[in-house]
């Protein structure tokens, strides 16, 4: 069988970073862990391709060779996906569709032509499908009632990759969380008992991407690393071995939940192993709003020290916020800007509450008649909300604009970054060393004329670094790569406030229409 594995392309998001990624001459930060994954558990004796779509298009000559085409993809890939599932559709391809998008939503790429569904996790579902297609059958729906044992997950083809064109590589080491948040759907897709590789499995992966010669980051893409930290911290006495005796050729980073901080001896073996970032769900500095959405973990103690606490131990804080809540207060946006402020945060992540699928979210909302539409094209950080929330919708958006806009003013931008590198717990050991790539120096070059000489960023530029290589020179590289950063953001805060300001146009001249067409309609929603 020759199967063309095809990844939908992502549209911009806060995580795009693309002016960063063409500083370093590359195309996408993260590769398709999932299709990696799926193309080891099917039969090694087929053929396979893979696409990245934010790499580059299809082919026709890939397009002839597959007998089959496999998808995958999250909601904020949601178009392009259905389009290319008609692509292959028209060339008269087999089509077979998996991942969260089409887990949460099957019926919506059943409707554009997919022949089979692979639902769920795929360690159980794709022998089904295999078996399926060994009977001849040429449509099909495959679910699994239980959650896979991913200590039997073969290890990632990676070699299928175009790996100069991505900046970092993933490996997963646990699925599921332990906590009950309202508007998650990770508990939804892989459960509240989070299931980990053995230490042994994980370096296999991590060799294999050593033998095929990365040197460069790698992010652990667990939903929550932390999930369970008596076998992740097995694991990390076992990775600290193989670092040192690799010469630490990764730095990792990964995402973890605020109780991460009371866990000392998990950040001290954290920061032993190479990790030097982590992101964190806080959503809100309100107290009130925690509580309503479930999220109660992060009501035990104070986030702003919890923050302080990682990077004091080294870790540098990236953090999620949220905008939207029921029963929130006038000013959330600002009260977000004061704690990201407050707490040295230079990396926050800033959107909208939105309803994903089959969430608690979704299901009380549905309840109570609220959800908007729920076929809106993609949940980003440029998308409205998709429900009725208990405040104008125009006011929400309206100081979520500000707050991402203030949020990411270049001098604000770089105090903050400055701020939290002056106290950055230094690295734990000397990384494998290598002479800089002209690709490297170019962007160096690039960063420091725009930021240090170019913009009016100037003073704060050259007195900031020279202010971190004198006071804390240990993580002058790391800081100069966060100031880069801001090359990205700088545009993409444009980005947001260009499309939400046109969203909400959209939104206000059609409820206008709608008060004039259906007035007793608009009541029940407002």
């Amino acid at each position: 069988m020759r199967a063309l594995l095809i990844y939908p392309v992502f549209p911009k998001t806060f995580w795009s970073y693309d002016k960063i990624l063409e500083l370093v001459d590359r195309k996408v930060l993260l590769p398709p862990l999932g299709m990696l994954t799926v193309a080891a558990i099917l039969p090694q004796e087929w053929e396979f391709k893979l696409v990245d779509r934010n790499i580059r298009d299809v082919t026709e000559a890939e397009w002839e060779w597959a007998e089959l085409t496999i998808f995958s993809a999250m909601i904020v890939q949601k178009q392009d996906l259905l389009e290319q599932i008609q692509e292959a559709k028209k060339r008269g391809k087999l089509v077979a569709v998996g991942g969260p998008y089409s887990t949460s939503l099957p019926n919506e790429p059943k409707a554009a032509g997919a022949d089979f569904l692979i639902l769920d996790e795929g360690e159980i579902t794709l022998p089904m499908f295999v078996e399926a297609l060994a009977k001849g059958e040429t449509s099909g729906t495959f679910r699994a009632v239980e959650k896979p044992d991913v200590t039997i997950t073969p290890v990632p083809r990676y070699d299928l990759l175009e790996l100069d064109a991505y900046d970092s590589m993933s490996v997963q080491f646990s699925r599921g969380c332990p906590f009950q948040c309202e508007f998650c759907d990770i508990i939804v897709l892989y459960g509240r008992k989070p299931r980990t590789k053995e230490p042994a499995q994980l370096l296999r992966e991590l060799n294999y991407l050593y033998e095929l010669g990365w040197r460069r980051s790698v992010f652990m893409v667990d939903d929550n690393f932390i999930g369970n930290k008596r076998n992740v911290k097995l694991f990390l006495k076992e990775l600290k071995i193989w670092q040192e005796e690799h010469q630490y050729p990764f730095d990792f980073n990964t995402e973890a939940s605020v109780d991460l901080a009371a866990d000392e001896e998990l950040m001290e073996l954290m920061v032993q192993c190479n990790f030097n970032a982590v992101f964190l769900g806080i959503e809100t500095p309100d107290e009130s709003s925690l509580q309503l959405t479930k999220k109660f973990q992060n009501t035990r103690s104070s986030l702003a020290e919890t923050v302080d606490k990682m990077i004091q131990a080294g870790l540098r804080p990236m953090a999620g916020f949220i905008i939207g809540f029921d029963g929130e207060k006038k000013g959330a946006g600002q009260r977000i800007i004061d704690f990201v402020e407050e707490a040295a945060i230079p990396t926050a992540m800033f959107g909208m509450l939105q309803a994903l699928p089959l969430t608690a979210l979704w299901e009380r909302l549905e309840r109570e008649e609220r959800l908007r539409d729920s076929t809106q094209q993609d949940i980003n950080q440029t998308t409205l909300m998709n429900f009725v929330p208990t405040r104008p919708i125009e006011d929400i958006a309206q100081e979520y604009i500000e707050a991402f806009w203030t949020l990411y003013e270049p001098k604000t931008y770089l105090d903050r970054v400055y701020r939290c590198f002056l106290k950055l717990g230094m690295p734990k050991h000397e990384a494998m060393s290598s002479l800089p790539t002209w690709v490297d120096i170019r962007a160096l070059a690039i960063v420091i004329w725009r930021q240090g000489f170019k913009r009016n960023t100037r003073w704060q530029f050259w007195h900031h670094l020279f202010s971190i290589i004198r006071h804390n020179p240990g993580v002058w590289e790391h800081y100069l790569t966060m100031c880069a950063h801001n090359e990205h953001f700088l545009e993409y805060r444009q980005i947001v406030k260009d499309q939400i300001e046109a969203q909400l146009a959209e939104f206000k001249a059609q409820e206008k229409l709608l008060q004039q067409t259906n007035p007793e309609k608009v009541d029940a929603l407002a």
